[in-house]
């Protein structure tokens, strides 16, 4: 108890002299702290039932096409976080992303975690690879930037804006875990009794194995319609956002 009660004046007193020499006392980086700033993207909570299906890790010869007539027949548009090198592999399921009137956004070149201890050059470095790769196959530059295994940190913030990339991750309760292979009805309930306006949805179209994601697409997509929402790109679902200024 007084181990305790010690660590907590010594808490107190620390901030109290960072205080009286106008320092703001260390603040915790966490998802408020990006998130009030407009750094990073979770969702974009809305009035409008709006739901924006974002698929990582592709292209996959298998996976995306089936995954793009899906999304055709049911007039969703989708954000397609691309790994670069994949881009280069099918540059022609890149194209056909864009021709058919989804986003592409950058996933990094070669699929890096980036733990919090990477320096920025490496990530940049990913990230800058990954848009090369994708403009030079589709002659479009993204500007949305998603750190595979969603980690984040001020390094992978200073990187993504530097080169002109916001940060966007996905809705915590609409991650599928669909890459993990859980089952097609665990996939298909985790988004359907979480569905709320503004979600942005986690889906991969590149899995190791045999994906359950495309059946689980050809019950959440139906359903979802049904209930009236529309599927938009994160991009589109953005621009619902309120601004927010936060002192820098």
């Amino acid at each position: 108890m007084r181990i305790i009660c010690s660590s907590l004046v010594a808490t107190a007193l620390l901030s109290a002299t960072l205080l009286n020499h106008g320092q703001a006392a260390p603040q915790n980086k966490n998802r408020e702290y990006y998130e009030a700033r407009g750094d990073i993207v979770w969702e974009v909570p809305s009035d409008e039932k709006i739901i924006a299906l974002t698929f990582d890790d592709g292209p996959d010869p298998a996976d995306t096409p089936a995954i793009l007539d899906l999304l055709k027949q049911y007039e969703a548009k989708a954000t397609f976080f691309v790994v670069g090198k994949r881009v280069e592999m099918y540059p022609e399921l890149a194209k056909r992303e864009i021709v058919e009137g989804h986003e592409i956004a950058n996933h990094t070149y070669s699929h890096s975690y980036f733990r919090k201890r990477m320096g920025g050059e490496k990530i940049q470095n990913e990230i800058l690879k990954a848009e090369q790769a994708i403009f030079t196959t589709t002659g479009e530059k993204p500007h949305l930037f998603r750190p595979p295994g969603g980690y984040y940190s001020e390094n992978v913030v200073d990187a993504s804006k530097k080169n002109g990339y916001l940060v966007v991750m996905w809705s915590w309760h609409q991650d599928t875990e669909d890459w993990n292979k859980p089952g097609v009805n665990k996939i298909v309930n985790k988004v359907l009794k979480n569905a709320r306006n503004g979600d942005i949805v986690l889906f991969h179209d590149y899995v190791e194995g045999k994906s359950q994601t495309l059946e689980a697409l050809k019950q959440v997509l139906p359903e979802l319609k049904e209930r009236g929402y529309r599927f938009v790109t994160v991009s589109e679902l953005l621009t619902f956002r309120k601004s927010t200024t936060v002192e820098k």
